[in-house]
């Protein structure tokens, strides 16, 4: 009956497709980092905090990204351990410098940048 009835099938069309498009979200921001995985993000410097090193613990750029939200991004102290290349001036970074990072997800809003030969993190021009 809809088949042979074009002023019923438009309604019809509509009504479906609005009903997939309700059922199809966007991403949450939590997705963008699978724990145990390399990610590359980038973002907005938020803070940075280097007063761990002092006692050996790891340093944290946090970062405002659309990827993944608020991400934590720890470089450890012992960095002469790390596969990835020796950072820039860290210290010299500040909010709201652009950025990017690549490392591995250790949290759904962290990553460490160590372990990998491409691991980095670097101000964006």
């Amino acid at each position: 009956m809809i088949q042979n009835n074009p002023a019923l099938r438009f309604p019809l069309l509509l009504a479906t497709l609005l009903a997939l498009s309700a059922c199809a979200t966007a991403p949450t921001q939590q997705g963008a980092l699978v724990v145990g995985q390399q990610a590359a993000l980038e973002g907005e410097v938020v803070s940075v905090d280097t007063n761990p090193w002092a006692y050996d613990g790891n340093a944290v750029v946090t970062l405002s990204t659309i990827e993944a939200g608020t991400v934590s991004v720890q470089l450890p102290a012992r960095w002469n351990l790390c596969k990835a290349q020796p950072l820039g001036d860290v210290q010299a970074l500040k909010p709201r410098d652009r950025v990017q990072v690549v490392g591995t997800a250790t949290a759904p809003n962290e990553m460490v940048v160590c372990g990998q030969p491409e691991d980095r993190l670097r101000k964006r021009e």
